[in-house]
Parts: structure tokens; C-alpha cells; sequence
């Protein structure tokens, strides 16, 4: 059972910038950053194969980089530009063989708060 865990949460200003990092137990194969906000479904953010193929939401793209270091087995989300409607609980997760249909493994979640 990989085991996931997320940092860098926080409040930030609208406008401002924000790193998000998931350590990862062990080896994964593409792994993702999803996120939900209160009375929402959880959406997806970003996605990045072992191979650095990345995939973002149109919510996202332009402002946000997803990035993986594969030799610690950790996941960044750098979040730039950000806006009051990005507050949510952001969730790392990851594909336990390379033809996952779906994330298997997800972190606990990390609050990130952006005020007006």
C-alpha cells in the first residue's frame, strides 16, 4: 500500500503564489493532484506520467506546474496567479501499474485558502 502524503497548504492573498508537495512511500507510476472545494465534487487538477507527460484542467492551465522527482518519489503542484475560487482541499494521487485506469492511492489532503 503506497502511502501518500501532502505539505504546503496555507492561506495565501489572491494573486500570490503557492508550492503543494506529495511524498510518495514508494515507486508510482503517474500520479495526480486533484481538488474540492465545500459543496463540490472533487475535480482534477493536474497529471504527470513517470515520463513527464503532464495534463491540466482548463481551470488551471497557464497558472499552475505539476512536477515529479522521480529519485524521492515526491510531487510538486506549483501554483501561481492564484484566485479566491482555487480555495479548496487539494489531494495527491497515483496509479499503482502503468495501465491504471484510475488513481489507486490518495493522500489525506492539504488546505489551501486564497482571500480576496
Amino acid at each position: 500500500q503506497v502511502q501518500l502524503v501532502e505539505s504546503g497548504g496555507g492561506l495565501v492573498q489572491a494573486g500570490g503564489s503557492l508550492t503543494l508537495s506529495c511524498a510518495a512511500s514508494e515507486r508510482t507510476f503517474t500520479m495526480g493532484w486533484f481538488r474540492q472545494a465545500p459543496g463540490k465534487e472533487r475535480e482534477f487538477v493536474a497529471s504527470i506520467s513517470r515520463g513527464g507527460n503532464t495534463d491540466y484542467s482548463n481551470s488551471v492551465k497557464g497558472r499552475f506546474t505539476i512536477s515529479r522527482d522521480n529519485a524521492k518519489n515526491t510531487l510538486y503542484l506549483q501554483m501561481s496567479s492564484l484566485k479566491p475560487e482555487d480555495t479548496a482541499v487539494y489531494y495527491c494521487a497515483a496509479k499503482r501499474n502503468l495501465g491504471s485506469p484510475k488513481f489507486d492511492y490518495w493522500g489525506q489532503g492539504t488546505q489551501v485558502t486564497v482571500s480576496s
